[in-house]
């Protein structure tokens, strides 16, 4: 009787801890919305470009990790991310200008990058045997998801500690405690010999001509919107729509006095339902068809997003959101992801997950910009929330006509 591979690896595990981190990190600076902009007295949108330019880098900087991933190996990309990310929260640790920020957010995105999804996925990939590799892909997502439920919450609690600056030092020691783990970080190349023996060029260029890769890149891009506005803007949405009630909210008396702790709990009770949200995604990839769950969810979060601000605003209702949108947070990451390496393979999955990815990170970077700056010039963020609205009906729609079958096979048809 053959014995059944483990789920889980070193390889998972450590994966694991490293997108934790880094997305706790990642998941907290909407929490620095406030301070940054109250202590140097500057336009919501100048911090907001920041994150909008991180968000940004990390997209440029994920088929480049990826590519990087390849040739010179998983592990030593990802020091260089987390050198990188450390780097880039020291120097933002200094910046007393708006465009200091905004040059060093570069370094963070790129950071990101390095020791985010499109390295780590496409590494645990490669290490998850067939029938474990829709949950182990969901699992590792799911971790990033585990430090959101801790970053904000954390980052608010070390504010009332230290200025930001000082736990802007915490995050970059942080980030480079995890390099610590990659000797146990070792990953097989999975790839069948016509995989091994295909270039990184050849297999671009079938992508490239697939129109289902062009779908899945247009996809991806409501996702990256949706949940970068949301983490960046969505504290300070609440401190300012919630304030006049919240003291005669339930919550008050269950000790969320404040509305800048009501939004660090909102973000972290997004990332808590992500958790099962996302492995349930894992769970069902593994069983049903990737681009109809993915399609479904893009149509859920369209219908969660519509109601809630059709509704008026109140504490609990922003808890009812975040649960209902957390639960379709990042499931659509594992979904994609496993997309990309059955249609194309596992051998340059990171490089080609990684292009699919920078499409999610130019949303992240128009729904973070267009937050701050549609603030600054009609003191809401009702039209912007639309947009998103918008976008996300659009990308449940593209996924339809997707041919869900591995390239080789599509062309033989």
């Amino acid at each position: 009787m053959q014995q059944r591979a483990p789920l889980f690896t070193p390889v998972l595990i450590v994966g694991c801890v490293i997108v934790m981190v880094g997305f706790a990190i990642r998941a907290s600076f909407g929490i620095f919305q406030i301070p940054i902009a109250e202590e140097f007295g500057w336009l919501r949108a100048e911090f907001s470009l920041a994150i909008a330019i991180q968000n940004l880098a990390w997209g440029v900087g994920q088929p480049l990790f990826g590519a990087v991933a390849e040739k010179i190996g998983d592990r030593k990309a990802i020091v260089i991310g987390a050198a990188t990310y450390a780097l880039g929260m020291v120097l933002s640790a200094s910046g007393t200008t708006p465009i200091e920020h905004q040059l060093y957010a570069w370094l963070v995105g790129f950071g990101i990058a390095g020791t985010g999804f499109g390295v780590i996925l496409a590494v645990v990939g490669r290490a998850s045997s067939d029938e474990n590799r829709s949950m182990s892909l969901a699992i590792a997502t799911a971790a990033g998801s585990a430090g959101q439920v801790f970053g904000a919450p954390l980052a608010e609690w070390l504010l009332t500690l230290m200025p930001w600056q000082s736990v802007f030092m915490v995050f970059a020691g942080a980030i480079l405690s995890v390099v610590c783990l990659l000797p146990l970080m070792r990953a097989p190349v999975t790839a069948t010999k016509a995989g091994l023996e295909e270039s990184m060029g050849a297999i671009l260029i079938k992508a490239f001509k697939d129109p289902s890769y062009t779908l899945i890149f247009l996809g991806f891009f409501s996702c990256g919107y949706q949940l970068a506005f949301i983490t960046a803007h969505f504290p300070a949405f609440v401190t300012e729509v919630c304030g006049p009630i919240l003291a005669g909210s339930a919550l008050h008396s269950m000790g969320i006095t404040t509305t800048s702790a009501l939004g660090a709990v909102a973000i972290s009770l997004i990332g808590l339902a992500n958790i099962a949200g996302t492995l349930l995604a894992g769970w069902a990839g593994k069983y049903y068809s990737k681009k109809y769950l993915l399609a479904g969810i893009y149509v859920a979060r369209t219908v969660v997003a519509a109601l809630f601000i059709l509704f008026p605003m109140t504490p609990e209702t922003v808890l009812l959101f975040s649960f209902a949108m957390g639960s379709l947070w990042l499931a659509t990451v594992p979904l994609t992801s496993g997309l990309v390496a059955h249609i194309y393979g596992l051998r340059y999955m990171g490089t080609l997950y990684g292009i699919v990815f920078f499409s999610h990170q130019l949303g992240s970077f128009l729904g973070v910009w267009l937050g701050g700056r549609m603030y600054d010039l009609y003191g809401s963020y009702e039209v912007v929330w639309w947009i998103g609205i918008g976008v996300g009906a659009f990308s449940a729609i593209v996924h339809l006509p997707i041919r869900e079958r591995p390239l080789t096979q599509a062309r033989a048809a």
